[in-house]
């Protein structure tokens, strides 16, 4: 099961007792908060969470998977996620 966007505005309603757009509020506003950092290249650090990073990608060779014809892939970033050590235990099962 996935954890979405309307869970999370829901799990705020129950648990804060916030009105529904208040929440939806206070997600999209951290969630654009998060979008920026990332687009300006920055690390997103959530303490006990994790951290999203950018990386930078050069260009490289590849292929096409369907008619394998080689091409060259483009330069681009990507934003990878490593997960705190506290948040590994818990999915672990180590509290």
């Amino acid at each position: 099961m996935s954890l979405t966007k309307a869970d999370l505005i829901d799990s705020l309603h129950d648990r804060l007792n916030l009105p529904k757009t208040r929440s939806l509020q206070v997600i999209d506003s951290l969630l654009d908060i998060i979008k920026a950092t990332l687009e300006n290249g920055e690390d997103v650090l959530i303490s006990g969470f994790g951290k999203f990073c950018v990386k930078e990608k050069r260009e490289r060779p590849g292929r096409n998977p369907r008619t394998r014809e080689e091409v060259t892939v483009k330069p681009m970033r990507v934003v990878t996620f490593k997960c705190s050590n506290r948040l590994r235990d818990r999915v672990n099962g180590k509290r």
